[in-house]
């Protein structure tokens, strides 16, 4: 009962720090809950594979055919998961006070890091434009700091993609490219490098 408490305080605590540090597009509460159970069942194996070496190889074996296939979006929800196992398995082991110290540092430190301010921000721009405007757009497109990460021409409509970085929110270029005679459309969208948020 220690080590079950122990992995639901501290998977309680996993849960309350994902959901004050996340910072994608879409919040999942389920994938949080997930995190909290996954901690108590966790604790449940190691503490039923410790008493029987026997059955832990079973066990051993048993895991190794379940294949997970949900796909993780965000690359940092791996690290929650495996701070979740990591806790169940010090908790299953009898280690309480480490379980609960680790997820206090471990909790502290991703705090900080998700508070971290960064001086500049991705984003892509896609602009929509006729062909007889290629120089003008060039030619505002050259006081950005800006990577060319696609260019495709459909008959004489040219749709320019950029990746672009912003150290403010100053998007005044927008409405000079909007106001070029020749262009159809502007976009600009925030990304992470992964996917567009």
């Amino acid at each position: 009962m220690l080590g079950l408490l122990t992995a639901f305080i501290a998977g309680g605590f996993i849960y309350f720090i994902y959901k004050m540090t996340y910072r994608g597009v879409l919040y999942s509460p389920s994938f949080n809950a997930t995190l909290l159970v996954m901690t108590m069942i966790t604790c449940l194996v190691i503490m039923t594979i410790s008493t029987n070496v026997v059955l832990s190889l079973g066990m051993v074996g048993a895991l190794s055919i379940v294949r997970f296939r949900t796909a993780i979006k965000d690359p940092f929800d791996v690290v929650f998961m495996f701070w979740a196992i990591a806790a169940g398995i010090s908790s299953g082991a009898g280690l309480y006070f480490l379980t609960l110290f680790g997820a206090v540092v471990v909790g502290a430190v991703i705090f900080m890091l998700s508070r971290k301010k960064h001086t500049d921000t991705l984003y892509l721009l896609v602009i929509h434009y006729y062909e007889d405007g290629n120089d003008e757009v060039r030619r505002e497109l050259q006081q950005l700091d800006y990577t060319l990460k696609s260019k495709i021409v459909r008959k004489d409509v040219v749709e320019l993609t950029a990746e672009l970085r912003l150290k403010i929110d100053n998007t005044a270029f927008m409405n000079r490219l909007n106001d070029i005679e020749e262009v159809r459309d502007v976009s600009l969208v925030q990304y992470n490098g992964d996917y567009a948020v």
